[in-house]
């Protein structure tokens, strides 16, 4: 019988689309800390599937698994119905993985660190040569193969990271943190990297603190917080979940604080200024500006000075913060 999962908030096989990874309950403890704790979601063929968490939540752990460079205490990893084994090499041979940290060596050229990277997956002579050809050109590196890579800038080591990691044509290419600490011309052009790949049918798991990425890059997301997956959907369903948001903002010597508002309406106050919020939850989608407008006529009559206007859209930042909350994590 063919297994129909429903994890992620939908059915992969149902949806008539092959899955490629299936990751199933996977877990990791480390003493009494559980790093990862029944973590379970499906990838598909050339799908673009975001993971977000803040530090310290499961993230490099889980991926560390599925790469095989890790065992997990309990669970599965299976690619293209295989299990990805850590003592296996050949069944990581479809996956591609740019780790958090740079795994370059310095005191190589960039041609010379593609030439060991692909030695590792077995590549050899001429196509090789045109494997190293065509990624130092994707990763916009060509004119800089011969040089050595400790002499490279942060935003060309991860481009040279990147471009070490997709040698071998990987079904499955596993990006975490890929873009930090780069200037904005390399992250457009990994971003640019990322979706080639995509659109040409490699799938990628896209791990970031960068939720804008995740938002413009994946079809689906999941969220990780404390080992544990707290919601994983569409990038559509995860953004209906968090309602649009008007923010008013007065100056509070000019309201009469018994005036009578719409109920829907949250009240703060931020120094000698008043915030009012107005979430299209509380009075429906299509009466959000109707909504909006009366209660500006309500602030005029009752003679409350308007400083600024603004309006929130549903994102995945908001949707963050909302499960994970707002504590600083180290």
């Amino acid at each position: 019988m063919t297994r129909v999962s429903f994890v992620c908030g939908l059915s992969i096989l149902e949806s008539g689309v092959a899955v490629l990874l299936d990751v199933a309950g996977l877990c990791k403890a480390y003493g009494s800390l559980k790093a990862v704790d029944g973590v379970s979601f499906q990838v598909a063929g050339g799908e673009a599937f975001g993971l977000l968490g803040p530090n310290g939540a499961g993230k490099s752990t889980t991926m560390m698994m599925i790469a095989g460079l890790l065992d997990a205490d309990a669970g599965t990893v299976q690619l293209r119905g295989q299990a990805m084994l850590r003592r296996q090499p050949s069944s990581r041979q479809e996956l591609g993985f740019v780790p958090q940290d740079l795994a370059i060596y310095p005191d190589l050229t960039a041609r010379e660190n593609l030439q060991f990277f692909g030695r590792l997956y077995q590549l050899s002579g001429a196509l090789l040569q045109e494997r190293i050809k065509g990624a130092l050109e994707q990763t916009g590196l060509s004119g800089r193969a011969d040089d050595y890579a400790g002499h490279f800038s942060g935003g060309m080591k991860r481009r040279l990271n990147f471009a070490a990691a997709i040698l071998h044509q990987p079904a499955l290419l596993i990006l975490d943190e890929p873009t930090v600490g780069v200037d904005p011309q390399s992250r457009a052009h990994l971003l640019d990297c990322v979706r080639q790949l995509q659109q040409s049918g490699t799938a990628i798991i896209y791990v970031s603190h960068y939720m804008e990425e995740v938002q413009q890059l994946c079809s689906r997301a999941a969220i990780i917080d404390h080992g544990r997956l707290l919601v994983c959907d569409t990038i559509q369903s995860l953004l209906c979940q968090i309602p649009l948001e008007v923010e008013l903002r007065i100056d509070g010597s000019t309201f009469d604080v018994g005036v009578v508002l719409n109920p829907g309406i949250q009240q703060e106050r931020q120094g000698d200024d008043l915030i009012l919020r107005l979430f299209s939850s509380a009075v429906g989608d299509s009466e959000v500006g109707a909504a909006v407008t009366e209660v500006m006529q309500q602030l005029v009559s009752a003679g409350a000075v308007l400083k600024s206007i603004r309006t929130h859209d549903p994102s995945l930042e908001r949707l963050f913060l909302k499960l994970t909350g707002n504590s600083l994590r180290d």
